[in-house]
Order: C-alpha cells, then sequence, then structure tokens
C-alpha cells in the first residue's frame, strides 16, 4: 500500500514539474492552457493517491477530483474562447503581444 502511494507522489510531482516548467518558459498561450491542465491533473492524482490511502473505503478525494476536473473543463473552455478573441483581433496567440489592457 506504501509503495503504491509513492509512486503516485512521485507521478504527481513529475507531472507538477512539467507543468510549472511549460507555464515559465512558454510564450504559445495554447501550451500555457496546456501547462495548466497539467498542473490540476496532477493535483487530481494527489487527492485520489490520498485519498486511496488514509481511507479506501471513502469516497472523498474522488469527489473532489470530480469536482476539480469540472472546474478544470471550464476554465479550459473560457480560456481557449478568450485565446480565441485574442487571435481574431491582435492574429498571434503569442504572450508578449497581449498588451491590449496596457495604456
Amino acid at each position: 500500500m506504501q509503495l503504491q502511494l509513492e509512486y503516485c507522489l512521485l507521478l504527481a510531482a513529475a507531472l507538477f514539474c512539467i507543468g510549472i516548467y511549460g507555464l515559465i518558459t512558454s510564450r504559445n498561450a495554447v501550451r500555457v492552457l496546456m501547462s495548466i491542465e497539467l498542473l490540476l491533473n496532477s493535483v487530481n492524482l494527489n487527492l485520489m493517491g490520498f485519498s486511496n490511502f488514509l481511507d479506501p473505503t471513502g469516497i472523498k478525494g474522488q469527489v473532489f477530483t470530480i469536482f476539480v476536473i469540472t472546474v478544470a473543463a471550464a476554465e479550459a473552455a473560457v480560456g481557449l474562447a478568450i485565446v480565441l478573441a485574442i487571435y481574431r483581433n491582435r492574429e498571434t496567440i503569442d504572450m508578449e503581444q497581449f498588451n491590449m489592457l496596457k495604456w
């Protein structure tokens, strides 16, 4: 049981690190959204792993995971809609070119 939790946490940490790296280094808005999704999926793995480790009969971690997946889907839909609107106006999805709110 302990070994499975360690593997789950290692995978979640690797996904989290990849997501942070993509979030920091990418200038493409779609890649940034994908990196945020990786971060949220690593959180889901942690929720599932700890839920299974602490209370194998309960489903508290699974309920929170479904909630996070729902929020992530809404975030992806809104984020892609914003990126599409910006692309129509600016002809680019480069994060450095998003200066519409500057004076």
